[in-house]
Parts: structure tokens; sequence; C-alpha cells
């Protein structure tokens, strides 16, 4: 495997990316990789590894750039829940500088950064999102119909909202299969939101699956979390690259 940190141009300023392709044997499809809540960390990337050596280009974009730089953010999973702490009131401001327009506007200066990319293959491109991004994931998808292929989400929260912005607003124009994964207990996503979800999807025209994992918590994917399930987690990477594999070769 070959990897890099590339900044790429946006509106809002340079986003600094992790990319990381196959060594050989290329061009390769291009997969997104949304990070979660916690930020870009070793645990991220190499997940971003795995789907690679699969082969596939992956790009994960620091969702945070516009107030923090990839190696300044570092947040302590543990302190973040910890209500009044200095780690949860720092990791909430990070959160909220991340929101579905700006994802979607980070989304455009990916997508044309991946037309000079040497080993990537130039055309319909996948997406994997977890947590804090499953919302940007399915906004995308909804925002670049024709560019995006595949998508999945992870426990991903915001999906469904009673907000102007909400991404199931833009579901009717989703060209991309979708899968949708959620954990059996998890508060961040409870289950009126995920049949909310599933009701929205039966009655539009894009294919899709949603799915419970039983036993599971929310970041179940994630193999330095506590709430990790080793179980779940290979379900999950089954699930991912088998849609990855229908859709984009």
């Amino acid at each position: 495997m070959k990897e890099h940190i590339a900044s790429i141009n946006t509106p809002s300023g340079n986003m600094e990316t992790f990319i990381t392709q196959p060594d050989e044997g290329g061009p390769h499809p291009v997969v997104i990789f949304y990070m979660d809540a916690i930020g870009i960390r070793e645990e991220l990337k190499d997940m971003a590894r795995r789907i690679g050596t699969a082969g596939y280009c992956v790009l994960m974009p620091n969702l945070f750039y516009r107030v923090a730089g990839i190696d300044d953010v570092h947040l302590d999973a543990k302190q973040i829940e910890v209500k009044g702490s200095d780690e949860r009131k720092r990791f909430w401001s990070l959160v909220k500088s991340a929101t579905n327009a700006g994802v979607v506007e980070d989304t455009r200066a990916i997508l044309d950064h991946v037309k000079s990319l040497d080993g990537a293959i130039q055309g319909p491109a996948g997406c994997v999102g977890y947590c804090l991004s499953g919302q940007f994931v399915y906004a995308v998808a909804g925002s670049y119909p024709d560019e995006i292929a595949a998508a999945a989400s992870y426990y991903g929260a915001g999906i469904l909202t009673d907000q102007p912005d909400s991404p199931h607003l833009l579901t009717d124009r989703i060209q991309a299969e979708l899968y949708l994964a959620f954990a059996e207990d998890d508060q961040w996503v409870p289950d009126p939101v995920v049949d909310g979800l599933a009701e929205r999807l039966k009655n539009s025209p894009v294919r899709h699956r949603i799915e419970r994992y039983p036993g599971a918590h929310h970041g179940f994917a994630f193999p330095d979390r506590h709430t990790y399930n080793k179980a779940a987690a290979e379900r999950h990477w089954e699930r991912m690259l088998s849609l990855f594999r229908r859709n984009l070769g």
C-alpha cells in the first residue's frame, strides 16, 4: 500500500486528506471515507487501509479543517462522555463545525481532486461514514447522484431530523445503492429514527438495505473503542465490500 496526505483546496480553505491505495494493479475505484466525530486517527487510517487492500483508492478528509488541523484534534473518547468536561466542550465545538452543506461542498472539491489523482478511476465513487458522518454520506449521495454509486452508513446519526437540511429530504434524488446499519442498542440513533428512515426508503425507488446488528452498541466497528464487537465489525466489512464490488467493481 502507498499513502500520503494531500491538501485539497475548497471554498473554505485547504482540507488535509489522508489517501491510501494499492501499490500496483491500478487504476482503482474511489471510496471516500468520512471520519466519525472523534476525528482522523490511526484507528481510522487502518480501516481505510483495509478498504484499500480490497482494491480501492481511499480518501479520508479532515472534516474539522475549518477549525482544526488533522493533527490538532486528538480527542479523548472517554473524557467526551464526562458531562461538563473541557474535552466534551471541545468535542461539540468541533462537531458543530462540520455541517451537511459544508461537507457537500467539501465533497465537490474531493471529486474534482480525484480527476487528477494518479491511480484513481475516473468514474462513479463510493462512500462510507460512521456516527456523525452517517448523515454526510446520505447528503452526499443525494447531492451528487451521478457521481456516487454506493453509500454505506454505520450507526449514522442525523440522517432523519426535523431540520430543513435533514438528509432524508434528498432521498428521491439518490441513485446510489444504500446500505444502512444500526446498533441494536444506540442512544444516539433511537429505534423511532431507524423505523422512520426505513418507512421513508420503503416508499422510494432507492435500492437499499437497512439492518440492525443484534447485541451491538454504537461504535461497534471501531477496534479501539470499548463498544467494539468483533462479530458485528466483521459483518460490517462483509456488507460494505460487497456493496462496493457490486457498484464499483
